[in-house]
């Protein structure tokens, strides 16, 4: 059994007898069930969207040939005359703009000259046509050797379809994937000095104006992406336009795998006992009213099992697409309260909206939330809410573990740096009151997570401590046992041990800490330390909450 992890090509896949989730009955739905004459899909990365782009380029295109050997088994072959009157009958125009990302306009577009002159090698018999009328022929070798004028950049995608349509001489079903990948990292420079996004969005557009508004040569487009990007801004005046988003139930079964899809694939790999683990890991996003699991993750785990019957899951999508939004919505709005929800396990209620412009994406909290949601980091709450309020949540233990990390990071890169050494200062000195103040001081001002477990708090000490040039241990063996923390500062030869409780209420705080400080003494922690430490001091530290009570033994 052969999974295929990051193959998107859908004819390799089929011609090397891999694994395939079928997806094919997306292509009868779309052509029998609208009219659209652009659909498009948006939805999270690594949830297909690649991989089915390509299906339909190798189910519709004559320029394929004969693709039924492809198809063979599939779903979409039941349809006898569809396949007839469809398979192989127009041609296609694949584009991707994954890649054209850059730090500048001028880089970004050199990007995008690259990619269309890759589209016109893989069209280049195009030339050999006598059908081909010569100004379009002059404009397709310009692009071909990234020579080709603005305006002809940003009619490129008609000019080719032009020249197909007059070779074949029917329409062309055009198919554009990843496409705001350009204006994503233009939106992330978009300053008053440098109008990155705006030059970008006049490229983008342009091209999309030419192919997609009154192009008698189009049969019809599907373009998919993250994110919706305001009609009025790319869209403008494009016929029969439909998108489809997370929020909505069309489709919705066609990204991501479903509960029976995961069944079919444990039991075929012989993987059933791994089926709650890769469900707590990978599952939980809502798409429309329909739960599925991130394919990405699921094949990527998969694949090691079957290479190792004992490998652990991983966090397969953190590296993904960028974490920063998560850092960025943390430190301009205040949304500790919400976070610290979501991080708990429970749902938050916000307004959503699938139609999000990018130069101005980050300037409110709502557009951060539904940022969230269709990006990944978060999904609906189900059943799912009516309209566009809706209940969100993390969607499993992998997200939570993005969150966690990426907020801790966050409040470790912002601690008060004079109130962090105060602290540190209080405790050397044998100052616990003081200590216990400031402590409770920056507790605050971090977001908790797993309801307050310890785990939490050992957590947030250890992110005190880190980088300050001790030694540090957690849980290492000491004396009869294993305390929460060691602190070792050789230069000054002085040496300290924390143990950390976890109250269940601020009254039982300081019986907590005298558990602690027995614990310590009970298991001989400090035991020892004494023969090289000139210092040794040892804390019991009690947390209710958000507040701290620390005890010297």
């Amino acid at each position: 059994m052969k999974i295929p992890v990051g193959n998107e090509f859908f004819d390799e896949i089929r011609r090397e007898k891999s694994y395939y989730v079928d997806k094919t009955e997306l292509i009868y739905d779309l052509i029998n069930t609208t009219d659209n004459k652009v659909t498009l899909f948006t939805r999270p990365r690594r949830f297909g969207k690649t991989l089915m782009m390509s299906m339909m380029e190798n189910f519709f295109s004559i320029q394929k040939g004969d693709s039924r050997s492809l198809f063979a088994g599939l779903n979409i072959m039941k349809h006898e005359a569809f396949c007839a009157e469809w398979m192989n009958q127009y041609p296609v125009l694949f584009l991707t703009l994954k890649g054209i990302e850059a730090l500048s306009f001028e880089d970004a577009y050199e990007k995008l000259q690259v990619k269309l002159a890759g589209l016109c090698k893989t069209y280049e018999k195009l030339l050999d046509s006598d059908r081909v009328n010569t100004a379009d022929r002059k404009i397709f070798q310009n692009l071909m050797d990234q020579e080709a004028s603005y305006a002809n950049v940003a009619d490129s995608l008609k000019t080719i379809m032009r020249m197909m349509a007059s070779v074949s001489e029917k329409p062309v079903i055009l198919l554009i994937d990843e496409y705001d990948v350009p204006l994503a990292k233009a939106s992330e420079k978009n300053t008053d000095e440098n109008k990155f996004y705006t030059k970008m969005l006049d490229v983008i557009r342009g091209m999309f104006d030419a192919a997609l508004k009154g192009n008698r040569y189009l049969k019809f487009a599907v373009v998919t992406g993250c994110l919706r990007i305001a009609k009025e801004s790319i869209f403008t005046g494009t016929n029969n336009f439909t998108s489809y988003s997370v929020l909505d139930e069309d489709f919705s079964e066609y990204f991501g795998f479903t509960q029976s899809e995961v069944d079919r694939l444990l039991m075929e790999a012989d993987c059933t006992d791994k089926a709650d683990m890769i469900r707590e890991c990978y599952d939980g996003y809502v798409f429309g009213n329909t739960s599925v699991y991130c394919p990405w993750d699921v094949v990527s785990y998969v694949s090691a099992l079957l290479r190792r019957k004992d490998a652990k899951p991983k966090n397969y999508w953190i590296n993904t697409s960028g974490n920063n939004v998560i850092k960025e919505f943390v430190g301009r709005f205040k949304v500790s309260g919400k976070f610290e929800d979501l991080m708990n396990g429970s749902t938050i209620t916000e307004t959503i909206s699938d139609e999000l412009p990018y130069d101005i994406l980050h300037e409110s909290e709502q557009n951060l939330w539904s940022l969230l949601l269709m990006t990944g980091y978060l999904t609906k709450a189900v059943p799912a809410d009516r309209g566009r309020t809706v209940k969100l949540r993390i969607p499993n233990e992998e997200i939570a573990g993005i969150f966690k990390d990426t907020v801790a990071v966050y409040f470790r890169e912002k601690l008060d740096v004079t109130k962090q050494e105060a602290m540190m200062q209080a405790l050397w000195e044998g100052d616990a009151e003081t200590a216990s103040a400031l402590m409770s001081d920056l507790l605050w001002k971090t977001i908790s997570y797993m309801d307050y477990h310890e785990d939490y708090y050992h957590a947030f000490m250890a992110g005190l401590f880190v980088d300050r040039g001790y030694e540090t241990k957690s849980n290492m063996e000491r004396g009869l046992g294993r305390p929460d923390l060691q602190l070792f500062d050789v230069d000054n030869r002085r040496a300290m041990i924390i143990e950390v409780k976890k109250a269940d209420s601020r009254t039982k705080m300081e019986k907590a800490c005298d558990e602690a400080l027995k614990q310590i003494a009970d298991n001989e922690y400090a035991k020892h330390l004494d023969d090289g430490f000139e210092t040794v001091l040892c804390y019991g530290i009690a947390f209710f909450k958000k507040t701290a009570m620390i005890r010297k033994l």
